[in-house]
């Protein structure tokens, strides 16, 4: 496994990068086509069981722009990310939707920290903020929340699990972002596939997913015969488009 410690230094078992290519007798070049993989990403899901997940650049660079546009990110946006950097979440998410639309990100620690991520907020005038419903928690919950000034929060998404509609009040009232959205997917589909637009009413951010992202279909289908079923029907969800590998 190809890896480097924090401080620069080699890990038992490990082999740095940098031996990599002074070793490798394979020509290093860029990619010749955006459907090329370049992410190479592990998940379980509901499954529990570990799979890898091949997204490709086409994939990645989208789903971030959609994000981003969901947002509407601009060369203005300080984009707060708590959120680890080996998902999605947040090397898709965030950094890509950064790298399209000319955001800043701040990336207050190497592990969610609530007091940190305060500290971020406000230390670096943030105004947009991403995490799971947990991490929103956490930060409003935390004793030294009221010591914090919370002004230039904007916006923000939320995944990973459903939003209570008291949590979202409360993101609104007390940390002022009134245009936090919920997304929706899986690591599969880049991740995003679904996600509210600013302005929805407030019950349907916390009860639904939102709208599919542009340049994205989608359909529920029998998980046996694979027939599309009628609305307000269980069943499996089958996405396909720029989020998906091989499209």
């Amino acid at each position: 496994m190809a890896a480097q410690s924090s401080d620069g230094g080699e890990q038992k078992g490990m082999m740095p990068f940098d031996s990599i290519l002074k070793d490798s007798a394979v020509e290093i070049s860029g990619p010749t086509s955006c459907k090329e993989p370049i992410n190479i990403q592990f998940t379980s899901g509901t499954t529990g069981k570990p799979k890898a997940t091949v997204l490709s650049h086409e994939n990645i660079l989208n789903n971030g722009y959609f994000v981003g546009c969901s947002l509407n990110y601009s060369a203005d946006d300080v984009v707060c990310v708590p959120v680890p950097l080996y998902h999605c979440f947040g090397c898709v998410m965030a950094n890509l939707a950064m790298v399209t639309h000319g955001c800043t990100l701040v990336y207050p620690t190497g592990k969610f920290d609530a007091l940190t991520t305060l500290k971020a907020i406000t230390e670096h005038k943030c105004t947009s903020l991403y995490g799971v419903p947990t991490m929103f928690m956490a930060i409003l919950d935390h004793p030294e929340f009221s010591k914090f000034k919370i002004s230039t929060l904007r916006t923000g998404t939320m995944g990973g699990a459903p939003c209570p509609v008291e949590l979202m009040r409360r993101v609104i009232d007390e940390m002022g972002a009134k245009e936090v959205t919920i997304s929706y997917g899986m690591t599969e589909t880049s991740p995003v596939s679904w996600q509210t637009r600013i302005g929805t009413p407030l019950e349907l951010t916390c009860t639904t997913v939102g709208q599919i992202h542009p340049h994205v279909e989608c359909k529920v289908v029998d998980p046996e015969t694979f027939q599309i079923l009628p609305c307000d029907t269980h069943g499996s969800l089958a996405v396909r488009g720029l989020n998906c590998h091989l499209n």
